[in-house]
């Protein structure tokens, strides 16, 4: 009776299932009439889903309580639709290339909506799909492969620019180009970067902590943009903008290893969220990375190590430190040195969200949060350079062989956004609230600060830097006319920079060996205010012909104000399919709080001498006074772009733009000034010679730079191989 029981029981849920469920049946194709292979198709709200087949054509069996499929495919918009009565639904999604076209380029202008070929001047969008497909692990190199003139370079041996790599835009430095996210200007690093290493003398933003998973696209403007966005914009201004509505999650494993064996680097991120409704969004992502050293040290030449350590061809000891060096490096050839991509850690979150709170008014956020950790080495300090480590190094009953002093970097890296969007009788508004921040500490271990002999210890707290900001932004637009738009706005921004003191023991006289710390007569919190703002005018002159003109005024606390302004204009031919675009501006870079006050000793290889400390002084130090060094004063710009675009087909566009920077004021880090000057000298020859120092430098502004290339961009996309597609940039 039982089992008759339970066989009726399920012939009843069976009946109940078929009559619970239908099948829905469709094809998915972009609007070319091209079928999508691989598209998912999912029950909303639910797991319930598959995927379309190579003729674009799907089957599911649905619950009959569904309403509604959501359909998703990497390089296209997500879209939903209503499951109809006839339960047979055909389905045109658009790729994400296509919708790159229609998008408001927020970089452009600050008030017109434009797409990629009504816009005046060069800009790149980059989406999601461009970015993964590199095959690159972070943001930063994903771009390098992306976007003509950018170039970013990871540098070995030296020190804290291992926590982050220097980028550039039109070969103009870090520090010429602004860092927005979602339109909001992001902090810069608390690093300024001193060693020979591109960007030398600058400071940048920290673009690899953003994890490349929560990326919607990436908005390039290639042109000086100080007008439209102030200092900082010489070069150009990248715009991230986030994920937001949640269309489906993802989890991204990453993993590779060098063709050496080493340098093993794995990776997981998660990016998901969630819909609240019709009204709002939260999307977030969680980015955990590893990377292993990669070690590149090369062979050491025998002669070049006899002229940067030994005594003079002439001194009776010579012929033995020859034979000491060569029957070392017969032994080790790489001088032991270790030299190569630095061992990393990072762990990476990030959140966006929205919220409508009325029709016509829109409350958003974001925040993120970095953490890295990076183990990097100095030059390997052979027995011939450092002839003792006083039995500190060396374990007991073993030969002294020399040391490498091993530095470890901690950065932390915040930033977040809050405000609201609204419109009101065609005025549209965005009032908001962004903060940000950047601390790196620092540690050397395996070292020694010779100064202290047998009682120095072996691991040192160097100290560190900090940098934050807060800043506000007030910006209105309007449509005056049909073809007139007005935008106005303002901004208040609050900056500090923190050189942190290290322990006493790694700045005595020398220093600890690699990295000499912070003393306490070098430390300190420098803080400065800015307030800016600007006016925006663009004017349609007729469907093809269109001219843009800002004017910006700026005043800052610590060196005065600057006014700039930019005209753009394009014109468009054929029936669109030609383009001719250009603009003239000035623009400025106020001096970074960095290069007004950093003051540090510092090891630099000197090339003939070996390892030797050098200072740099700030512009408000004494040194810099006995020098005659003059306080430093905002770079000048004049730039000048003219492009061509050629859009014969859908698929197929080029662009060709010649851009000239003319750069005046440029402030440098100048080259070492050495004691046995002048007789006026006389008392920095003194401090340099009580500290140890063998020379000093300064920031200036010592040059005039001009600047000019043309950026080449070409693009054939959507060609039909097999089931899928091709696409090709050549840039």
């Amino acid at each position: 009776m039982k089992k008759l029981f339970q066989v009726l029981f399920a012939l009843l849920f069976i009946g109940f299932s078929a009559q619970a469920q239908r099948t829905v049946t469709g094809t998915i194709t972009e609007k070319d009439g091209t079928p999508i292979p691989g598209v998912a198709v999912v029950v909303k709200g639910t797991t319930i889903g598959t995927q379309t087949d190579g003729n674009g054509i799907f089957s599911l069996q649905v619950p009959s309580s569904a309403t509604t499929l959501v359909m998703s495919f990497l390089g296209f918009t997500s879209s939903e639709m209503a499951i109809p009565a006839s339960n047979v639904l055909n389905v045109t999604m658009q790729s994400e290339a296509s919708t790159l076209n229609e998008v408001v380029i927020s970089v452009g202008s600050r008030n017109t909506q434009r797409t990629i070929t009504d816009a005046p001047i060069p800009i790149d969008i980059i989406g999601a799909a461009d970015l993964k497909s590199t095959g690159q692990n972070s943001f930063d190199k994903a771009l390098q492969y992306r976007v003509p003139s950018f170039n970013t370079v990871q540098t070995p041996v030296n020190d804290a620019t291992s926590l982050l790599d220097p980028y550039e835009i039109r070969n103009m430095g870090p520090s010429r180009t602004l860092i927005l996210i979602n339109g909001k200007r992001k902090n810069t690093s608390g690093l300024v970067y001193v060693q020979t290493s591109p960007g030398r003398g600058e400071t940048g933003a920290d673009i690899s902590a953003i994890p490349t998973d929560a990326i919607k696209r990436v908005e390039i403007l290639r042109d000086g943009a100080s007008a439209q966005y102030g200092s900082d914009a010489i070069a150009g201004v990248m715009n991230i903008i986030l994920k937001d509505r949640f269309d489906y999650g993802t989890f991204t494993i990453n993993g590779g290893v060098t063709s050496a064996g080493d340098g093993g680097y794995y990776g997981v991120s998660l990016n998901n969220g969630a819909n609240l409704g019709e009204k709002g969004f939260v999307n977030y992502t969680i980015d955990l990375s590893d990377r292993a050293l990669a070690n590149r040290p090369g062979v050491v030449d025998a002669q070049g190590e006899v002229d940067s350590f030994g005594p003079d061809p002439k001194d009776p000891s010579y012929a033995a430190f020859v034979s000491q060096v060569k029957s070392f490096l017969a032994t080790y050839p790489d001088a032991r040195n270790i030299n190569g991509s630095p061992a990393t850690s990072a762990a990476k979150f990030l959140i966006n969200t929205g919220f409508d709170l009325s029709s016509n008014t829109q409350l958003y956020a974001n925040a993120a949060y970095v953490y890295k950790k990076v183990q990097s080495f100095a030059n390997y300090r052979t027995p011939y350079w450092r002839t003792t480590d006083y039995g500190l190094l060396t374990p007991a009953g073993q030969p002294y062989i020399g040391y490498v002093p091993t530095f470890i970097g901690d950065l932390n890296d915040y930033n977040g956004t809050i405000g609201i969007r609204s419109e009101l009788n065609g005025w549209k508004s965005d009032v908001s609230f962004t903060t940000g921040g950047n601390s790196q500490t620092y540690a050397v271990t395996n070292s020694r600060n010779r100064d202290l002999g047998a009682a120095s210890p072996i691991s040192f707290r160097p100290g560190g830097y900090n940098f934050s900001h807060n800043v506000g932004n007030i910006d209105i637009t309007k449509a005056l006319l049909s073809n007139l738009t007005l935008g106005i706005g303002t901004e208040f921004r609050a900056e500090s920079f923190t050189i942190i003191a290290g322990d006493t023991a790694s700045s005595y006289k020398g220093g600890a060996d690699s990295f000499p710390g912070f003393g306490s007569a070098n430390a300190g919190t420098f803080t400065r205010y800015n307030f800016g703002g600007y006016v925006d005018l663009g004017w349609d002159i007729s469907k093809d012909f269109l001219i843009n003109g800002t004017l910006r005024q700026e005043k800052y606390s610590d060196f005065g104000s600057a006014t700039v302004w930019k005209i753009s204009s394009r014109y468009k031919l054929a029936d669109d399919k030609f383009v001719i675009r250009g603009s003239v501006s000035t623009g400025f870079r106020a001096p970074s709080l960095h290069q007004i006050n950093e003051q540090l000793s510092q090891a630099s290889f000197v090339p003939g001498a070996g390892i030797q400390i050098k200072g740099l002084v700030n512009n408000n130090s004494p040194q810099a006074f006995l020098l005659g060094v003059p306080k430093l004063k905002p770079e000048t710009s004049t730039n000048f772009t003219l492009g061509l675009g050629f859009n014969p087909t859908k698929n197929f566009s080029i662009t060709l733009d010649y851009y000239n920077i003319a750069l005046k004021d440029r402030i440098i880090l100048s080259s070492d000034i050495t004691p046995g000057g002048t007789a006026a000298s006389k008392a920095l020859d003194k401090v340099l010679s009580d500290n140890g120092i063998v020379g000093v430098s300064f920031f200036t502004n010592g040059i005039n730079t001009t600047t000019s290339g043309l950026d080449f961009v070409a693009n054939y996309r959507n060609l039909i191989v097999g089931n899928g597609k091709l696409n090709f940039n050549v840039a």
